[in-house]
């Protein structure tokens, strides 16, 4: 592939993905704890049944036979009651309490009536008010497939289950490299000189899509030698090293020599999408001999956050043993303008129910404030346009990891 040849948007993602499933790491044991985030390595299945046991929903009476019944104890959560042994009998029982055997009906406090003789009467509801062996899960039934998400539900199920570790895949690490002498680090722009926000905003959008930030380094001098230098101390330790800016071929536009000087060989080079069209994935030999994993995103900043959506995120994704997801379909707010032979990816925020996307205003490649208030991306693809009322694809920017959309 060169920069004369633009890869189709869609088969870009393809491509980074399927990158990421061939390099994708092992497993790792770790505590439920801190697996919010992490992506199961195996197949989550039930240890017994769930619930394990007859568990009462109510607080009241078990009781077993007619009544009115006799109380002969008291059955706490926690605990393993003794079998009612004749009819007539009943005990007090709590919530989350396992159900003695030979209990017939289960009554609850507000419809009984103790008498004067201490005896017990009442009628059980028409739907019983326990819940039985295997109601959720049989044992060994899968809950949740490799390749899924955790998230503090799947956490929550996982210990229900009783599991004290999960299998997951390993996290994969990234490092971060800012190119760009123009760059200012503190302070306000002026006096031909720009802020950096790449720097402080792209280690986050990395954590949401599941990888570790390993180091963040910058502004890198525009030499090549400085670019040699920072790579190669990068994939030290990173599995996948992000940059920005230096993507083209200008006069300080050192990546591309870089890539070439490392022995690196292109995924992507170069995608048909507007903004963010200069963006690249490659292969770059590791120190251990290893492959490990390049992006360069443009350096500006709407650009630099497509190419992340674009390449980095699928290429996370593969990685992690995750599938890549399919971009849902939302209605178009507005009219939306195509791009020619290039797919248009457009901010848009998401109206409260989640199906009409309104295109964002100030969306310059240039300019953040459209992105900060966006939900993600309305989708139109090479030689066509979106009009308002049209069904249309939607990727949507990532949330913390572990949270559902």
């Amino acid at each position: 592939m060169t920069e004369s040849t633009p890869v189709d948007w869609e088969l870009a993602r393809t491509l980074a993905y399927q990158a990421g499933r061939d390099a994708a790491g092992g497993a790792e044991r770790i505590p439920l704890a801190v697996a919010d985030g992490r992506t199961l390595a195996e197949p989550l299945r039930t240890l017994t049944d769930l619930p394990a046991f007859p568990t009462s929903s109510i607080d009241g009476w078990a009781v077993r036979g007619p009544g009115p019944w006799r109380p002969v104890g008291r059955v706490l959560a926690g605990g393993t009651p003794p079998p009612l042994t004749a009819d007539g009998d009943c005990v007090e029982i709590a919530t989350g309490a396992m159900v003695p055997a030979n209990a017939t009906a289960l009554i609850r406090i507000e419809d009984s009536v103790t008498g004067a003789d201490g005896r017990v009467s009442g009628e059980p509801r028409t739907v019983p008010d326990w819940r039985l062996p295997g109601e959720e899960a049989r044992q060994g039934e899968e809950l949740f497939p490799a390749g899924t998400p955790v998230d503090p539900a799947v956490v929550g199920v996982a210990a229900t289950c009783g599991y004290e570790t999960l299998s997951v895949r390993s996290e994969p690490r990234a490092a971060m490299l800012v190119f760009g002498d123009e760059l200012l680090t503190a302070g306000p722009p002026g006096a031909g000189r720009v802020r950096d926000s790449l720097g402080p905003q792209v280690p986050g959008w990395l954590r949401r899509y599941g990888a570790a930030v390993e180091s963040v380094q910058g502004p890198v001098k525009d030499t090549l030698t400085a670019h040699l230098d920072a790579i190669r101390v990068a994939l030290d330790t990173a599995d996948l090293v992000c940059t920005t800016g230096g993507t083209m071929h200008g006069p300080v536009d050192h990546l591309h020599p870089a890539l070439a000087e490392l022995d690196g060989s292109y995924i992507v080079n170069t995608v048909a999408v507007r903004p963010g069209f200069p963006m690249l994935l490659a292969r770059v030999p590791g120190p251990d001999g290893r492959s490990r994993f390049l992006a360069g995103l443009p350096g500006n900043p709407q650009s630099a956050v497509i190419a992340l959506v674009t390449l980095v995120a699928p290429l996370l994704a593969g990685l992690q043993g995750r599938a890549l997801p399919p971009l849902p379909s939302v209605t178009a707010g507005a009219d939306v303008a195509g791009r020619g032979g290039f797919t248009h990816l457009a901010l848009a925020t998401l109206d409260p129910t989640g199906r009409t996307a309104v295109p964002a205003g100030h969306v310059g490649s240039a300019m953040l404030r459209g992105l900060a208030n966006s939900h993600g991306f309305v989708v139109v693809r090479p030689g066509t346009r979106a009009a308002a009322g049209d069904t249309v694809p939607f990727l949507p920017l990532p949330l913390m990891p572990g949270e559902r959309p």
